[in-house]
């Protein structure tokens, strides 16, 4: 992997982290507790606790990435970034481009 595309890799990553801060704070406020004092009817109660599991599951799947892509983040420099973990072939750059958080090689990640 080239300083370039290092670069633009690092740069592509940061975004993505500035990204999951934003929607992880939204996925928090719609993950707060629904109060049973509020007057919506039992229907629309239902409704509303079950888009609350929803967004909970994606607020998971958000924090996940998100130290994923941090975990990348401090690892771009060191020797064995851009290798397969399985393997230790090189992984190809439009993958890691792609997902960056990406430890495996297609192959690899295949199995």
């Amino acid at each position: 992997m080239t300083k370039e595309e290092k670069a633009q890799l690092k740069e592509k990553i940061e975004q993505k982290i500035n990204r999951l801060h934003e929607d992880i704070a939204d996925l928090e406020e719609l993950t707060k507790p629904i109060a049973p004092e509020n007057a919506i009817g039992r229907v629309s109660r239902m409704d509303a606790i079950n888009n609350k599991a929803v967004n909970e599951q994606a607020l998971r799947q958000a924090r996940a990435k998100l130290s994923k892509l941090e975990q990348a983040l401090a690892h771009i420099d060191q020797p064995s970034f851009g290798k397969c973990s399985r393997c230790g072939q090189p992984i190809p750059v439009a993958r890691i481009l792609f997902k960056p958080e990406s430890t495996r090689c297609v192959n690899c990640a295949d199995r």
